[in-house]
């Protein structure tokens, strides 16, 4: 799986909106290798897309029509400023990845020394689903010099906030210490009217 992140300040939220429904209405079904997207907006006006094709191959054919281009740039006029871009060929799932019931999305974004050990703290689904149990899903890409986009999806931002404040179970010192090193310095973007395609 390839993942693209698209991420830019926007203050004309409902046409965004609207051209992403019209993306997903008119040029979804073109769109080969084209898996979904997870979007939304933050408090203080981010946009966050998170989108997924089968490879990067795909996401680059998809890229190259000049239709796509098109709707890149009308896209690219509703942003206030530059567009920031981050693809990632390195992906993980984490319980299959997502939900679309999901009522609340937050997008990690930081660096890591250790993209293995990470993926492997990540892909154990079982200790992931007794320390947060409210976690519908979540998917982790890593960029090549490290820095990893995790967008986690919850049932509702109630239960998301409950999972935070639980005091951490025990664990191996390597397991605490990578979540510790990992999540400092860390930015955290809150979707909280996430929506899917």
């Amino acid at each position: 799986m390839f993942i693209q992140i698209i991420q830019g300040k926007c203050t004309r939220q409902d046409e965004l909106r609207a051209l992403a429904d019209t993306w997903r209405e008119e040029m979804a079904p073109s769109a080969d290798g084209w898996l979904g997207g997870t979007y939304g907006f933050t408090d203080d006006g981010q946009f966050v897309g998170v989108i997924r094709f089968e490879s990067r191959e795909a996401a680059m054919r998809n890229s190259e029509r000049p239709e796509q281009g098109e709707w890149a740039r009308r896209m690219t006029a509703l942003i206030d400023g530059p567009v920031e871009y981050h693809d990632c060929d390195d992906v993980t799932l984490m319980l299959d990845g997502g939900s679309d019931d999901a009522g609340f999305v937050q997008v990690i974004r930081g660096k890591v020394d250790d993209p293995q050990g990470l993926k492997s703290l990540m892909g154990d689904t079982d200790m992931l689903h007794e320390l947060r149990p409210e976690i519908l899903g979540a998917t982790l890409a890593i960029e090549a010099d490290g820095t990893f986009t995790e967008t986690v999806a919850f049932t509702d931002e109630e239960s998301a906030r409950a999972g935070e404040s639980k005091e951490m179970p025990d664990m191996p010192a390597e397991v605490r210490e990578t979540l510790e090193t990992v999540m400092q310095g860390a930015k955290f973007y809150d979707l909280h009217h996430p929506w899917f395609a």
